[in-house]
């Protein structure tokens, strides 16, 4: 019987990987590739895209680390978190990706990561992390920063591991492109898989140059007249970047 019930929930599982939409499995595969080659998440992070046929519905790999994913590893999930047709160990944190789905149907990809150089800016107060070049113009006037203790008090674990916590970020993060998290990492959103992975990237570079250029004295930050003509051009190009780091991340090029 028990190995009658396992070949069920093995079929079960392989139907349901087989109905998801193959070009977007294999996008996410290469984005989880891409966020690790470029520094952005290492064990830990994770990155989904809203389903192409079911807005209510997102994919997600299964709890792993991100170089790990295989086209076999992603899951369909609902707004309330839920893994559909899966019994899978799942990410502690897909509420992050849930309920900023559930708020703002203009987001089709979402990361979260734990970018080192990024982490800084969200525990001190009155430095935040605006664009300091072109290629992170999507930042605008800065990124704001989420603080679970309004939410969890004092004593939490910084996880966002429930769809109260997951509603929290989605309001604080607003109709904005990213939000730091305090103690945490950063929450990127956008509204394209390829969009997302590329202010991910730049997210993380604009902070190591805006630290850096701390140290020499006041910081030029981009105006917002040049946020908005700097964005128009640079993410009109992110197929080029993407391509490349593609291919980086998947061996066919050197990087």
């Amino acid at each position: 019987m028990a190995k009658r019930a396992e070949k069920k929930v093995v079929a079960v599982a392989r139907r349901a990987r087989s109905s998801l939409p193959r070009d977007l499995v294999k996008l996410l595969v290469s984005a989880n590739h891409i966020l690790f080659h470029q520094r952005i998440v290492d064990a830990f992070g994770h990155v989904s895209v809203r389903h192409a046929d079911k807005p209510d519905r997102f994919l997600l790999a299964r709890s792993m680390a991100p170089i790990l994913v295989t086209p076999a590893d992603i899951l369909e999930f609902d707004l309330d978190g839920r893994a559909v047709d899966s019994t899978a160990s799942v990410y502690l944190e897909r509420f992050i990706h849930s309920e900023i789905y559930r708020l703002r149907p203009d987001v089709q990809a979402v990361i979260h990561s734990h970018s080192q150089a990024v982490i800084p800016f969200g525990v001190v107060q009155g430095t935040p992390l605006r664009p300091i070049f072109h290629m992170s113009a999507f930042l605008g006037e800065g990124c704001p920063i989420f603080e679970i203790r309004n939410t969890a008090g004092n004593g939490s674990d910084l996880l966002i591991r429930s769809s109260e916590l997951g509603q929290a970020l989605a309001k604080d993060l607003g109709a904005g492109p990213a939000i730091l998290m305090r103690g945490h990492g950063a929450t990127i959103v956008a509204d394209s898989l390829q969009r997302a992975v590329f202010r991910a990237v730049y997210l993380q570079m604009n902070a190591e140059l805006q630290a850096r250029a701390m140290q020499f004295g006041a910081v030029n930050y981009l105006t917002p007249e040049e946020v908005r003509s700097a964005m128009n051009s640079v993410e009109g190009q992110l197929g080029r970047a993407w391509d490349m780091w593609r291919m980086m991340a998947e061996g066919e090029i050197g990087s």
